[in-house]
């Protein structure tokens, strides 16, 4: 008989802390077993998200959009990808919640209220790419360990707030400052009020940017809980797990900051190429700054069907991180040639930018419609997956859809 693992006595108390009572036969509790009154229900309801939404994971929650749901110019909170490393807070009490600074290089330390901010500050609203770091990580091979994204962990919406660099300057920092980071309200999965499930942060120099932002409102409205409200910290052109949620800490430091998620192989890459499969020590991973060229094809949806006199008019996004998109082309012969399609100037920097072509078939049959953007800088995005790399980050192959064209 197959022998079973059971939970450990330290797991099972802090599981039964999250439910506040007993777990009744926890002894019982099969390893890795994920207990149902810990599961959301219906997280699609509870955080108004669209049914066609994918969720990949409950705890901790994580949801990706399908290509033809990201099809908004600006990204409605329906179809927005969650990624939580943690629990979303249960309740948040904004008449009190404070900001704190703190840190080696902070003059010294500070709070502020919500209203505080919100008042002191001037407000700006910018239009902002955040993207899951892992965004196509399911088309690695060997496969990468993580949420199995496909094309849909990336979202470009409006946010208002106040520039970080701003309330740094009344904060006072000093010469030696070279990392931001952010401390947020979620809770470890563990329920250990000690354990922080992430915290990252962002250089010095990002930091100050002007579109580097303490956000209060998505959309013109508060953020969404899941998103982060009451304030959430946005970097865009930045791995979006460098825009911490329910921010009510931010660190100074006069060293690259060492919070969960910023060391080992978390957000990281072989600072070289390496061969599928290879391992890679720590000390050769580098962090992931700017996101790189890509592109999705958001209408139609993968699978149309037109006649062979009409043409197709396809439309879609293409950003470049903290680059802009210089080139956007289109190819219906597997890559083998390519023709330009018209692109659109951001509405601001690190906002994505609107493409659309109209195509004409040569004959009825089966095509793939092909997406390839380039930047300010040249570079391509590859028609094929990058390089390999542990966790599956960064890939930025080029978007296709099926198309069928009939008589």
């Amino acid at each position: 008989m197959e022998r079973r693992k059971f939970v450990k006595k330290s797991t099972l108390s802090a599981l039964a802390a999250v439910l506040g009572t007993e777990i009744v036969f926890g002894d019982m509790l099969p390893n890795g077993y994920s207990i149902l009154g810990l599961q959301d229900p219906d997280p699609f309801k509870k955080f108004q998200k669209d049914v066609e939404m994918v969720l990949l994971n409950d705890r901790p929650l994580n949801m990706e959009a399908q290509a033809h749901l990201l099809d908004d110019s600006i990204t409605p909170n329906k179809y927005m990808f969650v990624r939580n490393n943690g629990k979303v807070p249960e309740t948040i009490d904004a008449a009190n919640w404070k900001l704190s600074f703190d840190g080696e290089s902070v003059q010294e330390k500070k709070s502020y209220s919500l209203e505080e901010l919100e008042s002191k500050f001037k407000h700006y609203t910018y239009q902002l790419t955040l993207e899951c770091g892992g965004n196509g990580r399911s088309e690695f091979d060997p496969p990468a360990k993580g949420n199995q994204w496909t094309v849909g962990a990336v979202s470009c919406a409006n946010w208002t707030g106040i520039r970080l660099r701003d309330i740094l300057a009344d904060v006072g920092i000093k010469e030696d400052a070279v990392y931001v980071a952010y401390h947020g309200a979620d809770v470890h999965l563990s329920g250990d009020p000690s354990k922080e499930p992430i915290s990252r942060g962002v250089p010095i120099s990002k930091a100050m940017q002007e579109e580097t932002i303490l956000a209060f409102k998505m959309n013109g409205k508060d953020i969404p809980l899941v998103h982060g409200y009451p304030l959430r910290l946005i970097a865009g052109g930045f791995p979006a797990s460098a825009s911490g949620k329910w921010v009510d800490r931010i660190s100074v430091r006069n060293i690259v900051h060492d919070g969960e998620k910023m060391k080992g192989s978390s957000y990281r890459v072989p600072c070289k190429p390496v061969a599928p499969g290879e391992k890679v020590k720590d000390e050769d991973m580098c962090i992931i700054e700017s996101m790189p060229v890509k592109s999705l094809i958001t209408y139609p949806k993968s699978g149309a069907i037109i006649k062979k006199e009409d043409r197709l008019g396809i439309r879609g996004h293409a950003w470049a991180g903290e680059l802009e998109v210089e080139l956007m082309e289109y190819s219906i012969d597997f890559g083998s040639t390519w023709k330009k399609a018209y692109i659109e100037a951001p509405v601001n920097r690190f906002a994505w930018q609107r493409f659309s072509a109209s195509i004409e078939f040569p004959k009825e049959g089966y095509y793939e419609v092909w997406a390839r953007a380039t930047d300010t800088q040249g570079v391509s995005q590859p028609m094929i997956l990058p390089g390999w790399n542990p966790k599956g980050y960064l890939n930025n192959a080029c978007h296709r859809i099926a198309v069928k064209v009939s008589l």
